[in-house]
């Protein structure tokens, strides 16, 4: 153990965009300029901050590693000129193996000091890493004006071999760079898991998260440090960036002013501030302003709505109600409303001309006719996206997208969905908690109706689907814990049901297929993590 001197670190919880080599770039030069005049010796930042995470095949392209890697020198050369040094996460191409690592580089004195290399592929949920990584073995603490730190990157801080090796090696404190996606469960794992690498090494933990939306992952930040008793010392709010400043003294204990605790958890508030966040930087990391979406005076694009006008403001979002023949007085009356209390742009363009003139060249009866007034209506928003520029938001819920209770080329237009990771039964919810935040944008009526696509007459969901309360929970066991058919109907459901849902979910695999991406908010969601053959016959 050292008896070096106090040092002062500074722990930056950031948003990179990848691709966006020199934003993020130039970020890090930016904290370095604030941290040089406070008085910083120490930057650390997340997991590949210079590409963004994942960055996926880009990978693999020479000329995006040539230009990360000349980044990374640019970086470096900065600290030429005095403190702070800098912990950076970044792709990096070993120059004696020529393969590519996900590394940290301690960058001082103008230079590249020492190399770090992730240890722990991870391959499984929305991880990839294993497709453009290569795996290392642990190199040893890294030595840093008479301190010794063990660096880690993200996975390996889950496994105890990786920090029990540091420790072995004269580590007095562990480091921990993440790029570290949002779930509803996932902030109580971390801690958890953190605690009892504690418990095995003794040491400290500096964890610091990225932040951010990037296409179907948010990054909730959450960044936290522990001291070598396991008590939690500071935790930074989450889905914002922010700065975690900390002193290392003498035998790797860690001092942090001003102190902060985490606030409970507070699931919809985190699932909300999650689905925001990933909107908003979609939106704007993609160059758009302000975006539109079919406002039907139903729940699902009532919350879109709010969720838009929250995380764009509402001048930015523009709801569009297309009334047919069946479309009650109710739904016109709850999109007006939705609109005023949001304060945000509405406008009606009726569908039944459209309509008409289809059913005089093509006369069509039942589904077909029902699916033809969902594709003019999407007909008609991306007709008006092309012609604003504003991106046009899907939004259906998980469970009519599991249930494929949802019209390819129709309603599923749209190049984001807030809610597509969020079942119909937590729609509700997430309406109501959101009404308890300042003004209530969500009326009774809202509420409390039944479900209806209102494309024929007195139609409701429960014509088609299990009630909501009965379909989520089968389709909570059959997504997230994959429980087989069997299992289902042994706590409880019926037989016919369960293996109807399950059914329906097998077939709408190939509308999956072609949905909008949207921000992950279960521990199972459609896409990166669920990844099923379109043409498949097991039904067990």
């Amino acid at each position: 153990m050292s008896d070096a001197s106090p040092r002062h670190i500074r722990l930056c919880q950031c948003n990179p965009t990848v691709g966006d080599i020199d934003g993020n770039a130039q970020m890090v030069l930016n904290a370095l300029e604030k941290g040089r005049a406070e008085g910083i010796d120490l930057l650390v930042f997340p997991e590949t901050m210079l590409s963004g995470y994942p960055a996926d095949d880009l990978i693999t392209r020479p000329a995006f590693i040539d230009a990360v890697m000349d980044a990374a020198r640019t970086c470096a050369l900065a600290t030429a000129a005095g403190g702070p040094d800098i912990l950076l996460g970044t792709p990096w191409c070993d120059d004696k193996d020529g393969h590519i690592y996900n590394a940290s580089l301690m960058l001082s004195h103008g230079a590249i000091q020492n190399i770090v290399y992730k240890t722990q592929l991870p391959n499984y949920g929305v991880f990839d890493d294993k497709r453009v990584f290569t795996p290392a073995h642990t190199t040893g603490p890294i030595s840093w004006h008479g301190h010794r730190l063990g660096v880690m990157i993200c996975e390996d801080i889950w496994f105890d071999t990786p920090a029990s090796v540091l420790v072995e090696q004269g580590a007095e404190v562990l480091i921990v760079q993440n790029a570290s996606p949002y779930d509803t469960g996932k902030r109580d794992k971390r801690l958890t898991m953190l605690r009892q690498r504690v418990q095995e090494t003794g040491r400290a933990i500096c964890y610091l998260n990225q932040v951010g939306g990037q296409d179907d992952v948010v990054y909730d930040g959450h960044s936290v440090v522990i001291d070598q008793a396991g008590a939690v010392l500071h935790t930074a709010p989450g889905f914002v960036q922010a700065e975690i400043d900390l002193t290392l003294n003498a035998k790797g204990k860690i001092q942090v002013k001003p102190a902060q605790q985490a606030t409970a958890i507070d699931l919809y508030a985190d699932m909300y501030a999650a689905v925001t966040l990933g909107l908003r930087d979609y939106v704007r990391k993609n160059g758009f302003t302000s975006v539109l979406l079919g406002l039907s005076g139903g729940m699902d694009s009532a919350i879109v709505a709010g969720i838009a006008a929250d995380a764009l403001g509402p001048e930015n979002v523009t709801g569009i109600m297309m009334p047919s023949l069946y479309t009650s007085p109710d739904s016109l009356t709850d999109a007006a409303d939705i609109a005023a209390r949001l304060g945000i742009q509405l406008r009606q363009v009726p569908i039944t001309p459209v309509t008409d003139a289809i059913a005089a060249q093509l006369p069509l009866a039942g589904l077909a006719a029902e699916n033809t007034q969902a594709r003019v209506r999407g007909l008609m928003l991306m007709a008006l996206s092309n012609q604003t520029g504003a991106l046009l938001l899907s939004t259906g819920n998980k469970s009519e997208i599991a249930c494929g209770y949802a019209t390819l080329y129709g309603d599923m237009c749209g190049a984001y969905n807030p809610i597509k990771d969020i079942y119909k039964t937590e729609v509700y919810r997430l309406a109501a908690w959101r009404n308890t935040r300042g003004n209530a944008v969500f009326n009774d009526s809202l509420l409390h109706k039944e479900p209806s696509a209102e494309l024929r007459d007195n139609q409701k969901d429960s014509d088609n689907l299990p009630p909501y309360d009965v379909l989520d929970a089968i389709l909570y066991q059959l997504l997230e814990r994959e429980q087989s058919h069997q299992d289902i109907i042994a706590t409880g459901f019926a037989a016919a049901t369960v293996n109807r849902v399950a059914k329906l979910v097998r077939l709408a695999e190939y509308k999956r297929r072609q949905s909008c991406p949207g921000p992950k908010i279960s521990t199972r969601a459609f896409g990166r993590e669920r990844r099923y053959p379109l043409t498949n016959l097991f039904t067990g």
